[in-house]
């Protein structure tokens, strides 16, 4: 590995926990953010009558030296630390930013009747590529973060029959591989359970507020881990899915990455205390794809400094250059 691509940070951020708990903390978003102060909300028509809301902050600086779009985690938002750290960094850079909310993530939960599930995979792409368009040809750099890092990787795949002309880039921060091994993972660290089945038993009952007529969750919401809130779900709402192969559906498979064509990154760290590091062992990838994994930070973490920009977002700035 290249020195520059040696993420080492200071000693005092080495913890696994202290890397992804710093990613989402709030205090790393403090401050003045011209990217956010220049975003305006756009609602995108992402196909079957599927609507999903998205933030545009153009850069005002002509000509633009390019498009970022930002793929968040599950339960996360285009306002989550780490993607207003990242536009942030962006736009300061002289890129133009988009912010993609998932259906039920941030405040769309009335958008949509139906429930985000992570296999919709089409609606995630269509939002993506009618982004792409917003600075006409201007080259557009995707970056996904955990479960945004795994639809990241799925687009990629997608865009070697469905290309996005100006995607010139992607890079996938920590992402799902094997959703059934991350979810056991996540079930097995108290602190990673409770903050995640916190922010999901939110999000089911602001559906249910949306939707009385459609959905009630009594009695799931008590569950106390994701993996039996997932089997509650799906038992009670029969989508044809039951839990392993609901998992099996959006998993990154061995040979997923093999025929990739738009030149990818993968970050990821062996101490992600959410994603296991050998669910990597094996994947063949295309010679347009690199895997790059760090002996240290955490789950979406590769900080340098608590307000410092991250290891990814200067690696990311010297894979996709944009215009000059």
């Amino acid at each position: 590995m290249a020195d520059n691509d040696r993420f080492i940070p200071p000693r005092y951020l080495q913890g696994r926990y202290t890397q992804t708990v710093l990613a989402s903390a709030k205090i790393r978003a403090v401050g003045r953010n011209p990217m956010r102060d220049s975003s305006r909300e756009m609602i995108i028509h992402a196909g079957d009558g599927v609507r999903l809301q998205g933030f545009f902050s153009p850069h005002p600086a002509l000509p633009r030296k390019g498009l970022v779009i930002l793929l968040h985690g599950w339960e996360g938002s285009a306002e989550s630390t780490y993607i207003l750290h990242s536009g942030r960094f962006f736009y300061e850079k002289g890129f133009s930013v988009f912010r993609l909310n998932y259906r039920d993530h941030g405040n769309t939960h009335h958008l949509n009747e139906g429930i985000f599930r992570a296999i919709m995979l089409d609606e995630v792409f269509n939002a993506v590529k009618e982004a792409a368009d917003l600075t006409g040809s201007a080259p557009c750099l995707l970056m996904g973060f955990s479960l945004g890092g795994n639809f990241a990787l799925r687009i990629a795949r997608r865009c070697t029959e469905k290309p996005i002309a100006n995607l010139r880039h992607i890079v996938s921060v920590s992402p799902v591989i094997n959703p059934g091994r991350a979810t056991d993972a996540i079930d097995r660290s108290w602190l990673l359970r409770s903050y995640f089945l916190k922010k999901w038993r939110r999000s089911l009952a602001l559906k249910q507020e949306c939707f009385p007529h459609l959905y009630d969750f009594t009695g799931i919401t008590t569950k106390d881990t994701i993996r039996s809130l997932t089997d509650a779900l799906f038992e009670r709402y029969n989508i044809g899915f039951d839990t392993e192969s609901y998992f099996r559906e959006y998993a990154i498979d061995k040979d997923a990455l093999e025929k990739v064509s738009t030149p990818t990154t993968i970050v990821t760290a062996r101490d992600d205390p959410a994603i296991p590091a050998d669910d990597f062992t094996g994947l063949r990838l295309s010679p347009h794809v690199r895997l790059i994994m760090h002996e240290y930070g955490g789950h979406n973490g590769f900080l340098e400094g608590v307000f410092a920009p991250t290891w990814y977002e200067k690696k990311a700035l010297e894979l996709f250059p944009g215009r000059p």
